[in-house]
């Protein structure tokens, strides 16, 4: 698996670097009061010269290393009024690409005094997104491109350097869980089949202290998850559904170590299909290579399991990931066919292509059966919540204002982007079907809202639950266009949202 750069906070302002990068806001000086005196007076001269002005994307660096030390390169961030994390986030991948393309393996990173750089929210998810940020998966490559950063030091602005301190070791788990999500989902489908992410759960299990169980296809008919069933028929890759536990007494699990009130008990649930032709409702052929990340939702609460695991956070935690290949065959599932779920309603199919909410019905139906407080499930839905949200932010659906709440917290503290879309009654109405209780499909208008109100139909009488469509950022195309990759999205939000949980 990927590996990330160790962190660490520069002693002194003296980064451990071949390459310091000094942020510069437009119109003022470099902001080096954490400097050494040598290097302020490096950075003060580049911005001395003719035409600095500190304007977004400007570059500026020393000819020489001064006294043996690091080269210097002033970067420009604009104006401070209007940068945001975005910019930061943006910027630090600029120079982590920079790094990498000339030969840097140790980084130094001065930041200026701003409200996104500052700060005890401010500071783990930069050192996520640094870390993050010189991410490539390469495995595949018989010649992988330029170097990879191996260290990254930070000079905190002045006065922050405690926050930096005290968020490092937590920071640095959530970005190797976020890695590891990536990971998994940039893995294509010849090797990321069903059974490859039944050994990756297992490998987990055993690595992080987790329970885990596995159903198979042999032991959902006899539960009667006829959804699962119905998506993973058309493959030879038989369908399962994994389920994973941290902090329940038994075999395999992190015991209790609280002594006050009793423990939350929270469900993740996490979209599997490892490839999605969309069945006899197929795709068309432009872009259906990006279908291997049609399992990013199962990547990310994965990612969120190891997270949890390592920062030994006091919950009673369960993943459930519902796991399919979406194939042709003679065995695929048909349009008109009708299925029965796992919680006893029936589906007739209206299209093949619909397959995430079949899966995720069973799954969800078995999480709520077997007892949660609250439930957030993550899934690449819809093309409709990509066409409403672009790819800046993922829908949430939830019936509960206070939930909704909580996970847009977290997500903005994650640096992640969340938005509320509508679960209207009439949705539901949509997706009600003559010959059946429902219809996996009701076409295209409101897309979005009519899939979470099919959910809605798998949760029995719990409110505490959330939908998120993370279709639209779940992968991105490169910089380059030679292709896309997986963000590992979801990972971050998610973990702080169970931090929070667990107190």
């Amino acid at each position: 698996m990927s590996e990330i750069p160790s962190l660490r906070v520069a002693a002194g302002g003296r980064a451990d670097a071949e390459l310091l990068a000094i942020g510069c806001f437009q119109g003022a000086p470099p902001d080096v009061e954490a400097l050494p005196e040598e290097l302020r007076r490096a950075a003060l001269g580049i911005a001395a010269r003719p035409g600095w002005s500190g304007r977004e994307e400007q570059l500026g660096q020393t000819d020489g290393v001064p006294q043996g030390g690091p080269v210097i390169a002033l970067y420009g961030l604009g104006g401070p009024a209007d940068f945001s994390f975005a910019k930061l986030a943006r910027w630090l991948g600029r120079l982590a690409d920079d790094a990498r393309t000339s030969g840097v393996r140790r980084l130094g990173v001065a930041l200026p005094r701003h409200a996104e750089t500052a700060g005890a929210v401010s500071a783990p998810r930069l050192w996520r997104t640094l870390a993050l940020s010189g991410y490539r998966f390469e495995r595949y490559r018989s010649d992988p491109e330029n170097g990879r950063l191996e260290a990254v030091e930070i000079v905190p602005p002045a006065g922050a350097e405690a926050d930096y301190r005290a968020s490092l070791g937590a920071a640095f788990k959530v970005a190797g869980a976020v890695a590891y999500a990536r990971d998994l989902a940039n893995t294509p489908g010849n090797e990321a089949t069903p059974a490859w992410v039944e050994e990756r759960v297992r490998e987990l299990a055993t690595s992080h202290g987790l329970a885990v169980t596995v159903l198979d296809a042999a032991e959902l008919a006899r539960r009667g998850m006829g959804g699962l069933l119905a998506v993973g028929r058309g493959s030879r890759q038989a369908p399962r559904l994994l389920r994973l536990a941290l902090g329940e007494d038994g075999v395999g699990e992190r015991p209790a170590r609280s002594t006050g009130p009793a423990r939350r008990r929270l469900a993740l649930v996490g979209k599997g299909v490892t490839f999605d032709t969309g069945g006899i409702s197929i795709k068309p052929a432009t872009d259906m290579e990006q279908m291997k990340f049609d399992k990013c939702g199962a990547c990310a609460v994965l990612g969120a399991m190891r997270a949890a695991a390592e920062l030994e956070l006091d919950l009673c935690l369960r993943a459930y990931l519902p796991v399919a290949e979406n194939m042709l065959g003679g065995e695929a599932y048909r349009p008109g066919d009708i299925v029965r779920c796992y919680n006893g309603k029936t589906v007739e199919i209206t299209n093949t292509d619909a397959e995430g909410r079949m899966i995720l019905a069973d799954a969800l139906a078995l999480a709520v059966e077997e007892g949660s407080e609250a439930l957030v499930e993550l899934s690449t839905l819809t093309g409709a919540c990509v066409v409403a949200l672009g790819h800046l932010a993922a829908g949430l659906f939830t019936p509960d204002d206070e939930l909704a709440a909580e996970l847009e917290s977290a997500a903005a503290a994650s640096g992640e982007r969340l938005w509320r879309l509508p679960l209207l009654p009439e949705y539901l109405d949509e997706m009600k079907s003559l010959h059946a209780d429902l219809r996996n499909s009701a076409g295209r208008w409101g897309g979005a809202s009519t899939a979470a109100a099919f959910l809605s139909q798998f949760v029995g009488g719990l409110r505490r639950w959330a939908h998120l469509d993370i279709a639209g950022v779940a992968y991105a195309r490169s910089d380059d266009r030679r292709g896309t990759a997986a963000t590992g999205f979801g990972v971050a939000t998610l973990v702080d949202w169970l931090r929070r949980a667990a107190g």
